[in-house]
Parts: structure tokens; sequence; C-alpha cells
């Protein structure tokens, strides 16, 4: 996967960068499989009520949502990758894998998150036999994951589907084993405990380039269905705290949240959240590359 730039024929040209789609099967056909799609409805930062609970959303492009197996649950089944398709709704690539014919399913395709190295023709499986091997795209419950492997797509309840390290580039490091629990280290650099029969699968999620990617222009955010992000200062005092003034001001107080809640230095995490048990290190203050 590489990252394209245009000649700069326009100002939002000059700046701006694509991806060249090189690690798709087909990189300038969009032929998602018509059976895993279904409609995508927008809600613009709404609530069932109406209200927004999460500002600065709205618009976008029209998608369809893909059906993504994140359970992995067709067992000791070798399944072919038949190509590496763009996700509009997430920023990894993900692959259309076929089973062979069983009557006991519906329909025997599906789609799984890419891993690196991916590519049509691969074979893949999911399972706890012998006869599934710790390659990359091959699922299998954290206990028999040899210890430090990169895996992605984890479960944190099993039987539930992966849940952890799903975005371009994440994964997590199998660091070890006691008893019942595994302990991962996460992109964030903190160390949880998972349950070691919880699945996850084998791997560094693909288009790792992801996050260099420059937007170039406001209007692709817009296509992306994120609109302006206001300042508080410059708004009226009855819709931010910081608000109003005569002229241009700097808040006149700590940073904050439209309903009050301090933007630095606070912590958000619930003190009794039950899940607190299982992080064994907190997460390193600053910003932390995974360098794995």
């Amino acid at each position: 996967m590489g990252i394209k730039q245009y000649k700069p024929t326009s100002p939002g040209r000059r700046g701006g960068m694509v991806s060249d789609f090189a690690d798709c099967t087909f990189p300038r056909v969009n032929c998602p499989d018509k059976n895993l799609l279904v409609p995508r409805k927008k809600k613009g930062g709404r609530n069932f009520q109406g209200i927004i609970t999460s500002r600065f959303r709205g618009g976008g492009h029209k998608k369809m949502y893909r059906l993504i197996d994140f359970k992995r649950r067709r067992d000791n089944v070798e399944a072919t990758v038949l190509r590496i398709e763009y996700d509009p709704n997430r920023s990894a690539r993900i692959a259309l894998i076929e089973y062979p014919p069983d009557e006991r399913y519906e329909y025997h395709r599906s789609y799984i998150l890419a891993p690196e190295g991916l590519k049509a023709g691969d074979k893949v499986m999911s399972g706890e036999s012998d006869a599934v091997e710790p390659r990359p795209g091959n699922c299998m419950p954290l206990w028999k994951i040899p210890l430090g492997m990169a895996v992605h797509n984890v479960e944190l309840t099993p039987g539930r589907g992966g849940q952890l390290c799903r975005s371009a580039g994440c994964s997590a490091i199998l660091q070890a084993r006691e008893k019942d629990w595994a302990l991962l280290q996460l992109p964030s650099g903190e160390v949880r405990k998972v349950s070691a029969k919880c699945r996850a699968t084998i791997g560094v999620l693909s288009n790792a380039e992801h996050m260099n990617i420059a937007l170039g222009k406001a209007g692709r955010k817009r296509w992306m269905g994120r609109r302006p992000h206001n300042r508080g200062t410059s708004q009226n005092p009855i819709d931010h705290p910081m608000g109003g003034g005569e002229g241009r001001t700097s808040g006149g107080r700590h940073p904050c949240s439209p309903t009050g809640v301090l933007s630095k230095g606070g912590k958000t995490r619930r003190r009794r959240k039950p899940s607190s048990k299982a992080i064994i290190r907190r997460r390193p203050p600053g910003r932390f590359q995974n360098t794995a």
C-alpha cells in the first residue's frame, strides 16, 4: 500500500493525498458482494430522541455497510481468499473469503478483516485443532497462539466477536499467559488481561499508511460526514461556557466542554468500572506508538 499525490492543479490538490489501493485485488473496481451488503442509516450524531449527543457530525456520502464476520466460528474449514477490497466504513481493508458448500449455511461467503500480507488465493482457517497454524489470517484462541505474536480482532468475551485492534495498522502483542488469562500489550501501551478462551486473528491489520494521508481540503472532511468544528471561544455564552466577551478572548477559564467538564488533565473513566481489574498497566501519558 502506498500514498499517491497529484499535480497541484488546485489548492485542494496541492495538499491532498490519496491511497493508491495497491493492496486491493482490483484497485479501480468497487465490486462488493451484494449478499453481504445492508443499508446504513445516517444519524447525524443524534440519539433515538433526536437530540445531538455527538457534535459536528452530519451529511457525508452514501455508504452500504459490509457485514464483517468478527466471530469466525466456522471451525476447521479451510476458506479461500477471493479478493481484498476497500471498505468505506473502516480504515483497514477487508477480505472476501469463500467456504466449501455446506447445507447448514445459507451462504458460503463472508468478509473478514484483512491482515498485512494476505492476498487473493491464500487459505485461512479458524478453530482450536492442530490443523490451524499460526499464520496471518487464521483465527484461534489465545491459549494456543505462540507468545510474542501480533494479533488483531481480539475478543473480550468468548464467543462475542472481536472488539480490540480493528483499525488500520493495529495489533496487540501476546506477552504472557497466567492460568486462564492471557496478557496483551495494546497499541496504546496498556497491558491488559484477557481470557485465554477468547479468540484472536494472527497478524497486523492492513493499510498501515492510512494515518499519513492528508485530506487537503475541507470538502473531503464533509464527504466523510464531518461538519465544521467550532471553538468554544467563538460561540455565544448561552452555547458554551468559554463563549462571549468583547473581541477575541482566551476563554477566561480552563478549557472545558459545553457542559463544563474539564478537557485537559481530567480522568473520564469510571472509578468503579468492573473491567479495571483486568488492566495490569495503564497506558503511558502522552502520545505512544506501538513499535512492534
